[in-house]
């Protein structure tokens, strides 16, 4: 019976070992890329893949709801606007598992409870380290703050560099994509919508 492990050189650092199926993957593209994975320089490239795609992809091992799990009331009365902007963040194209590297602004109009600023991120980030599009990153986003928050609105506006158009394809660099979702109030009066979207520098 073979083993599911690499060889020792795998198992470096305390990680976890990569299973030799996987490896054996990646030394077939390699091999189809037309490099040769017994050369000295990407002996252990397989292995560094695989474990940076675990890293890439450590949303699926999380509900970023939970983050909105913790809520602050005592907020002395404040109602408007909650905005953060700006937020780094990098995913992967589900289509050609090419980079999406871009930032974001949220925001959202509270009732009576607020959430600390890092878990806005935080839920981005959790929904971006999976395969995805960047329309259903931005609804995704959205909804988690909407259903958990519960507040009168929200905002999500993501914009975005694609290297599966910048590096393949049509190789046009420079462009980025944006995509936007508002609910509640944002989306039902115009001037809630422009002044949130002001806010955002949109």
């Amino acid at each position: 019976m073979s083993s599911l492990v690499g060889p020792d050189e795998d198992v470096e650092e305390g990680k976890p070992p990569v299973p030799e199926a996987v490896q054996d993957a990646i030394r077939t593209l390699i091999r189809w890329a037309g490099d040769d994975p017994t050369r000295e320089g990407l002996l252990d490239t397989p292995s560094r893949v695989a474990r940076a795609w675990k890293e890439y992809c450590l949303g699926y091992d999380e509900d970023p709801a939970t983050h909105l799990s913790r809520v602050f009331e005592e907020v002395g009365g404040y109602d408007e606007i909650v905005l953060l902007r700006d937020i780094p963040f990098q995913s992967h194209c589900e289509h050609h598992m090419a980079p999406i590297i871009g930032k974001a602004a949220i925001a959202y109009l509270p009732t009576q409870r607020v959430v600390g600023i890092s878990k806005l991120a935080r839920v981005l980030h959790g929904f971006a380290r999976r395969l995805q599009v960047q329309e259903r990153l931005t609804a995704e986003v959205a909804g988690c703050i909407w259903d958990h928050l519960r507040p009168r609105g929200v905002a999500v506006v993501i914009e975005a560099s694609h290297a599966c158009m910048t590096a393949r394809g049509v190789r046009t660099p420079g462009v980025t994509m944006v995509t936007s979702q508002v609910m509640g109030v944002f989306r039902a009066d115009p001037r809630s919508r422009q002044e949130v979207l002001q806010l955002m520098g949109y």
